[in-house]
């Protein structure tokens, strides 16, 4: 009786049980790293875009379609001109603006690798016979055709001549060098929705970007005794992730009572 006593008693193990629940727990872990780090670079993309007007940096390839606007250095974007060339537009110095329409062109995937330019003047980009990139063709062809390379967060932009596209002193758009240095980084932005919404049920005061949405509320709440609609044009800073978090409304509240300009605020 004694040999029966020294056996630990507890509940009954069936044979790989274990081994499910320890593999459950192992995928569970990983789903919510994934989400974490998933949240975080959402964060990160949404503390970025709300420096430049609502404009996000693209990271991966399959992003890079519809509006876009090309960086080539802090908040200096590729400016289209009506002669076909390019050059580097002025630096924009606010929060709130971003690419201004002649900075603003269209990217049309071609490929899983490739993708074609297209300017507000109707004409792709391509490579001329001075490797200069210009914007003057009426179709797509092989000198219409970059190659987005990412690579440790980076981003150069491989031309059909097998160089890499940058600008020059005079401040031209080339495709000159066959190697990927500083010059040749730059960033490509889309205006896109970061998220896309499963169902549509925000107010229509949250809707559209940050600035349209603080417009709204203030045309709503405002009470016009001077017929003046007064914004506040400091930076917006928290916003987006006050948007995401549904807690919009009361951040652009505490922006109108900082102003003391509104009787209904709070």
């Amino acid at each position: 009786m004694s040999e029966y006593k020294s056996v630990k008693g507890g509940k009954l193990k069936l044979k790989g049980a274990s081994d499910h629940k320890s593999s459950s727990k192992k995928h569970k872990k990983k789903k919510r790293k994934r989400e974490h780090e998933d949240g975080q670079a959402m964060d990160e993309k949404g503390k970025d875009a709300e420096k430049h007007g609502g404009w996000w940096a693209v990271t991966e390839f399959k992003n890079i379609k519809g509006n876009v606007a090309i960086e080539m250095g802090p908040k200096t974007f590729l400016f289209a001109m009506d002669n076909g060339l390019f050059t580097l537009g002025a630096p924009h110095k606010t929060t709130v603006e971003g690419p201004a329409p002649p900075e603003q062109i269209t990217a049309i995937p071609v490929s899983d690798s490739k993708v074609a330019f297209k300017t507000g003047y109707g004409k792709f980009l391509g490579v001329d016979d001075k490797k200069r990139v210009v914007g003057r063709s009426d179709a797509m062809g092989p000198r219409e055709m970059f190659e987005p390379i990412f690579q440790d967060g980076n981003l150069a932009m491989l031309a059909y001549n097998n160089c890499f596209v940058s600008c020059n002193d005079e401040g031209e758009l080339m495709a000159t060098s066959n190697k990927a240095g500083p010059d040749e980084m730059i960033v490509i932005r889309s205006d896109a929705p970061l998220i896309k919404k499963k169902k549509d049920d925000l107010p229509e005061e949250q809707k559209g970007d940050l600035r349209e949405c603080e417009v709204s509320y203030v045309k709503k709440f405002q009470s016009f005794q001077d017929h003046k609609l007064i914004i506040n044009e400091s930076a917006r800073t928290g916003l987006s992730s006050a948007r995401e978090k549904g807690k919009l409304h009361e951040a652009l509240l505490d922006r109108r009572e900082k102003m003391k300009a509104d009787r209904y605020c709070k």
